[in-house]
């Protein structure tokens, strides 16, 4: 578990908009209230790296690029040198091949923390039944998610993304050391009606659990006051210490 008074710094908010403009006005309401602001696909496609930096400019949070490479080895290592170049502080590479994560590792050059992703939290058993994975993956999700967590272990990645269901076992297994970060997250306030989220826990549950970073976006960007939505879930974590 993370060691940290400022309670903020655990949670991550997803730049999940198809402007920059969008984005920005996000950036400026929660400035000082969440620890890491994460640019996915939707965001960095649409707006290119420039946004990145001026994200960096506008706030003292940390940037988590969350772009979820997945290639073949060499074209996954020169897409992370160039990632890193941005100057961010997290960047994220599909848990599929042992080679594509040292790979990833070696092009990160130790400049941002690579973390493997080890499976989508909108996947359940019955994806990965229809995927095609062995019964002994898709009877027991974490059976998958540890298998792959070993794997960005020992490619020398920092860390992992995986639900909040998980952190517990990858944590005993891999270290207090070994990041992580936990998407899927609810506050027991929030309305997960119509959610696309299948893998879910609360911020305590997943902080409870050693998760070191915890990604919540709708019950943030939606709610009437977004800044003190963020408050109440730093409080919220605040109340398992």
């Amino acid at each position: 578990m993370q060691k940290s008074d400022d309670y903020k710094n655990y949670i991550v908010f997803p730049l999940d908009f198809d402007s920059k403009e969008e984005a920005f006005k996000y950036v400026k309401i929660l400035d000082g209230k969440v620890g890491i602001f994460k640019i996915g696909l939707e965001l960095f496609i649409k707006e290119g790296p420039d946004v990145v930096k001026t994200i960096k400019n506008m706030s003292s949070a940390g940037i988590f690029l969350d772009l979820k490479l997945h290639d073949i080895s060499v074209t996954v290592q020169k897409a992370m040198q160039s990632a890193v170049s941005l100057g961010v502080d997290l960047i994220t590479v599909h848990c599929s091949s042992l080679k594509m994560l040292k790979m990833a590792v070696i092009g990160g050059a130790g400049k941002a923390n690579v973390l493997g992703v080890t499976l989508l939290t909108d996947n359940d058993a019955d994806d990965l039944k229809a995927a095609g994975f062995k019964d002994e993956y898709y009877n027991d999700v974490k059976t998958l998610v540890l298998k792959r967590a070993q794997m960005a272990y020992h490619a020398g990645c920092a860390g992992i993304v995986c639900s909040g269901r998980e952190v517990e076992k990858v944590k005993k297994e891999f270290g207090e050391n070994f990041l992580c970060v936990t998407p899927g997250i609810r506050p027991v306030w929030s309305s997960p009606d119509n959610d696309d989220q299948k893998r879910i826990t609360t911020p305590a549950m997943a902080v409870k659990s050693g998760a070191d970073l915890i990604v919540i976006g709708r019950p943030i960007r939606d709610a009437d006051d977004p800044a003190r939505a963020a408050q109440k879930i730093a409080e919220e974590i605040k109340g398992i210490f």
